[in-house]
């Protein structure tokens, strides 16, 4: 695959990275969201219940799904990271909340218990989706308006 055919996403409604690496890169057959903590798109980290945290993982991630082009119900397979499987059932109980709904299949999905996660939190959630969908359609055409407002500038 040639360079020109991966595309870094970047939004400033989701958390920013906490290493150097990229929200998501999208290719012609797939966008790859990193994980996302449950952190606020300023980067701080809220406290509250693992519920809580887990719909900020899940903000994070269909902001940056929409900033590629793509919505939730396009992902195909998540990664949820716990540092203790005693919270498994809170996390899947948010979880379901989101990834399914409206006639969309749920995802595949792996559940891993790690030692630790960065900056210390409990969970972190990363997805794979299909480019393209509702969002794909709102981001060709906030473009074209945003072309035909330069055009009309000059």
């Amino acid at each position: 695959m040639a360079a020109a055919e991966l595309r870094p996403i970047h939004t400033k409604d989701a958390c920013p990275p906490a290493g150097p690496y990229s929200q998501a890169l999208l290719t012609p057959h797939a966008l790859y969201i990193s994980g996302q903590i449950p952190a606020l798109p300023t980067g701080s980290l809220p406290s509250g219940s693992l519920a809580y945290k887990t719909s900020l993982c899940i903000a994070n991630l269909k902001a940056i799904l929409a900033a590629g082009g793509s919505d939730i119900s396009r992902v195909v397979k998540t990664t949820v990271f716990l540092t203790d499987m005693k919270n498994f059932a809170e996390v899947n109980g948010e979880y379901e909340k989101h990834f399914g709904v409206d006639g969309a299949p749920m995802p595949a999905r792996s559940c891993v218990a790690v030692h630790q996660l960065p900056k210390g939190v409990e969970v972190e959630i990363e997805c794979v989706a299909l480019p393209g969908g509702a969002a794909e359609g709102r981001r060709k055409e906030a473009e074209e308006a945003e072309l035909r407002a330069k055009g009309d500038a000059s």
